[in-house]
């Protein structure tokens, strides 16, 4: 099927979509069919992803991948410690041609963008993201200029490295819905990548087997999963716990909350159903949730500071029944 053929609608056609991306993309991107599915779920509920990882374990062939599956506009940015905002946004220029002043769109104008080693670039450039993310819109020169829709962008660092690095602020990692982490392939997995990797890499013959208006139809289909009030309940049981807990400074905030009832319905589409169950949220509240903690003691270095907020939120959920 070609995206541009119909599609039966509700949830069997949304399924179908869904099941074409993930088969496309794990057929370069091998053995991480959670981390797929996890990127599709913030695909599919319109979030971002901060893919947090050691170099070399196929962050850009997964970024790469999810865009050429969709047809979409790619674009790799490069985070340095002398990036500047407008070399993201873009830049009001001169046209002498015209007399008149013409906007020249930065690379953030794309549907999917890689924004590789985002902690390597000072804070005033790591902002200029802000607005890009939350409000899928930036400002340049008092003149607003929405951004392609859909919309992702999908982060990396390094949390082995510190040296020439900017630790993203609160408010920035609240942005992204989901925080991952790839991990080593399994040693069958990386066996047969060796035997069969060739000259070209394999992300580069990728067609699209989804449109951009097929992606558009599946994240409108969001809204349609049910989530019940008991699940609802839960969720909210959690996000008080975090509040209370004398081992966390700052708890999940509403908005936390309301990215974690988006994420769980967009899961729930994922595995092709249009209800919510409790595993829905098992599976997202360490990548929707652990972001968002601040402890009241932080270790030192990424790692340790992640592991430690993990540790706590599991600490929470034992304490919590799930809904019968």
């Amino acid at each position: 099927m070609t995206p541009t053929q119909t599609v039966t609608p509700g949830p069997a056609g949304t399924t179908a979509l869904i099941q074409r991306l993930r088969a496309n993309v794990e057929s370069v991107f091998r053995g991480k069919s959670h981390v797929v599915d996890l990127v599709i779920t913030a695909l599919v509920a319109g979030g971002h992803v901060l893919l947090e990882d050691v170099p070399g374990v196929g962050k850009t062939t997964l970024a790469q991948a999810l865009a050429r599956s969709l047809g979409a506009d790619f674009q790799r940015i490069q985070f340095t410690s002398d990036l500047l905002p407008a070399d993201i946004l873009g830049v009001t220029i001169f046209n002498k041609n015209t007399a008149g002043f013409e906007f020249r769109p930065g690379p953030i104008f794309a549907h999917v963008i890689l924004a590789d080693e985002i902690n390597r670039t000072s804070p005033r450039t790591q902002s200029a993201l802000l607005e890009a993310m939350a409000e899928r819109r930036v400002s340049v020169d008092d003149q607003t200029y929405p951004l392609p829709h859909p919309f992702v962008v999908l982060a990396t660092q390094n949390p082995m490295e510190y040296h020439g690095t900017y630790p993203l602020p609160e408010s920035q990692l609240d942005r992204f819905l989901v925080r991952l982490s790839v991990g080593y392939p399994d040693a069958e997995v990386e066996r047969a990548l060796l035997l069969e990797r060739r000259q070209q890499e394999p992300v580069e013959s990728l067609e699209p087997v989804l449109s951009l208006e097929d992606l558009r139809q599946v994240q409108g289909a969001v809204d349609q999963v049910t989530l019940e009030a008991s699940l609802v309940d839960y969720l909210l049981k959690v996000v008080l716990a975090s509040r209370n807990s004398p081992l966390i400074r700052a708890g999940v905030s509403t908005r936390g909350a309301l990215a974690l009832v988006r994420a769980t319905k967009a899961h729930a589409l994922v595995q092709g159903r249009d209800f919510c169950v409790p595993d829905d949220l098992q599976t997202l509240f360490i990548p929707v949730l652990a972001h968002r903690l601040s402890l009241s003691s932080l270790g030192e270095g990424l790692p340790q500071q992640r592991a430690e907020a993990e540790a706590v939120l599991n600490d929470l959920l034992t304490d919590i029944p799930l809904p019968l």
